[in-house]
């Protein structure tokens, strides 16, 4: 499995953005596909996922309302689309897939950089 990240930059404060994440490698049936994200000094987090059958998808409270994850069965692709930007959404994002709800994440992308200035 491959999962190559992308879309990541700089923007300020209330801005938005669009994170995408290209897998390849296999069918992703039963997968739940996930975004986490790493800041400085800081330990990954858990940011969204979503189910690649059924599209159930889940956040992380600090992304609540802000964030929606999606997913393109057809494109093979997991977008993260990222609305009214805080400083603190500052970090390096990865996207992840785990073979179940029940699974832990053990396939994991590159990571793509996302800095908001105040």
């Amino acid at each position: 499995v491959q999962l190559q990240a992308s879309g990541g930059g700089l923007v300020q404060a209330g801005d938005s953005l669009r994170l995408s994440c290209a897998a390849s490698g296999r069918t992703f049936t039963n997968y739940n596909m996930g975004w986490f994200r790493q800041a400085p000094g800081k330990e990954r987090e858990f940011v969204a996922s979503v189910t690649w059958n059924l599209g159930t998808a889940n956040y992380a409270d600090s992304v609540k309302g802000r964030f929606t994850i999606s997913r393109d069965r057809a494109k093979n692709t997991v977008d993260l689309q990222m609305n009214t930007l805080r400083p603190e959404d500052t970090a390096v994002y990865y996207c992840a897939a785990a073979r179940s709800l029940s699974s832990n994440y053990i396939f994991w992308g590159q990571g793509t950089q996302v800095t908001v200035s105040s």
